[in-house]
């Protein structure tokens, strides 16, 4: 595909509620490894959530007793956002720029998104941003390709897409987290496997919903998914569409 990393990154927008509805959410087993590879609990830590989109993670981060902010540059991700979490603080901007004071943090999270910032001005930011001993956390959902049904279908989407990696903001590919050009940061990862049921329509408006596909020929798009609900069907003849993913997490502490 040739279209820009910035038009991809705001495709978002559009589709926001469609997003918000059918986007997966993140098992508790991932908080509990933040906090075990962070070396202190997110209950009562200060916390900006970047890149924060319709909030599905910043809510997570919210009810595990954080003090958190999120930090959204897109329109529309931002007005679902509001309409999803009225109470939560809620800042424009993104990572490369971080609207935050110097050493303010404990925690500085990235779901799904440190790919769409520019590194070279994000890892110093968040070094800024983080108090000593703070913690940046990246995650993303991914699909295990272990499982077969799921590995066909991400071979359909690369074939049909003509990308290299399946849905390229889901960070399939470690080496998409751990970007450092600067040398200053130091990594752990774990991966936490969960899964979820749920209607094919669900499944289809969740795939859907990624940048592969919103910035793609609309009736090509339209084309995939109606063939790709014939081969869901072959496999899950009742309807219903067992969604397996691995997380990946990786976690650095300030120096």
């Amino acid at each position: 595909m040739t279209t820009s990393p910035a038009a991809r990154a705001h495709s978002f927008n559009a589709v926001a509620a469609q997003y918000a509805e059918n986007r997966p959410s993140y098992p508790p087993a991932l908080f509990d490894a933040i906090e075990e590879l962070a070396g202190h609990p997110l209950t009562g830590a200060r916390v900006a959530d970047v890149g924060a989109g319709t909030g599905i993670a910043t809510a997570l981060l919210h009810a595990r007793g954080a003090d958190v902010v999120a930090i959204e540059p897109g329109g529309g991700m931002a007005a679902q956002f509001r309409r999803t979490l009225p109470d939560v603080p809620l800042v424009r901007g993104n990572g490369n720029a971080l609207p935050l004071a110097d050493h303010s943090l404990d925690f500085l999270t990235y779901a799904q998104a440190w790919h769409w910032t520019d590194q070279v001005r994000s890892v110093p930011e968040a070094l800024r941003v983080l108090r000593l001993g703070g913690a940046l956390a990246l995650w993303w959902n991914t699909g295990a390709v272990d499982v077969p049904w799921i590995a066909e279908q991400s071979e359909r989407i690369r074939i049909h897409f003509g990308i290299d990696r399946v849905v390229a903001e889901n960070g399939n590919g470690l080496h998409t987290a751990l970007a450092d050009p600067t040398g200053r940061l130091d990594f752990a990862h774990r991966q936490v496997r969960w899964s979820r049921r749920v209607p094919i329509d669900t499944h289809l408006a969740n795939i859907g919903s990624h940048s592969a596909f919103l910035v793609h020929d609309e009736e090509s798009t339209n084309t995939f998914l109606a063939d790709e609900r014939t081969h869901l069907l072959t496999a899950f003849p009742d309807g219903t569409v067992e969604e397996t993913y691995v997380v990946e997490l990786v976690v650095a502490l300030t120096p």
